[in-house]
């Protein structure tokens, strides 16, 4: 699709047609889930990333003004979502899976099943996806966007800056620390690659 159908897709968005929305959807609903995997490591909470940043998509078409590329204002939707819900988690008390369920004559261990496959089932390749993906999250989350928004998804420096509101000299010291960081991370394991 051209850029001047995805305008227009845009513009028929703004005026209340949801099928124009939904063909909106459906050519970046890929990009941004992975985009939303990749900062934060889960599928399920992607998914909700991913539907949360449509949402808001679809209440503020009206505020975009087109100055930039649809995808990039929608990465920056994307990327505020992640961060918000963030913010939102470290204020939310967790439960330990460790911990021991009370029941009236005795105690038992919590037992929560975990679908992930065994190591045994796991190749070489998804083992180095997984140290990658586990030193990437391990980042503070403003370097781990900068690692995801260059490396995974491709964008440059200006698209960058715009997603996140920042000049580009500062997403290049960003990036060089935040690659810096995950070299230094990876180190220890670094036969595994």
């Amino acid at each position: 699709m051209t850029d001047a159908d995805e305008q227009r897709l845009i513009e028929r968005s703004k005026e209340g047609d949801r099928r124009a929305f939904d063909v909106l959807v459906r050519m970046h609903e890929k990009r941004v889930y992975n985009l939303a995997y990749r900062l934060c490591g889960n599928y399920d909470e992607a998914g909700d990333i991913t539907v949360e940043a449509f949402l808001r998509v679809y209440q503020a078409i009206n505020s975009f003004r087109g100055d930039a590329n649809f995808s990039t204002w929608l990465y920056r939707i994307v990327t505020n979502v992640y961060l918000d819900r963030r913010k939102r988690q470290k204020n939310r008390k967790t439960l330990s899976l460790e911990e021991y369920v009370e029941l009236e004559e005795s105690q038992v261990t919590r037992q929560i099943e975990d679908p992930s496959p065994g190591p045994e089932e796991l190749a070489e390749a998804q083992q180095r996806q997984e140290l990658l993906q586990k030193a990437i999250e391990s980042l503070p989350e403003y370097q781990r966007a900068m690692i995801v928004l260059y490396h995974v998804d491709g964008l440059s420096y200006e698209e960058i800056a715009e997603v996140l509101s920042l000049p580009i000299g500062t997403v290049k010291s960003r990036l060089n620390r935040a690659r810096l960081a995950l070299r230094e991370k990876l180190e220890p394991i670094r036969e595994a690659f």
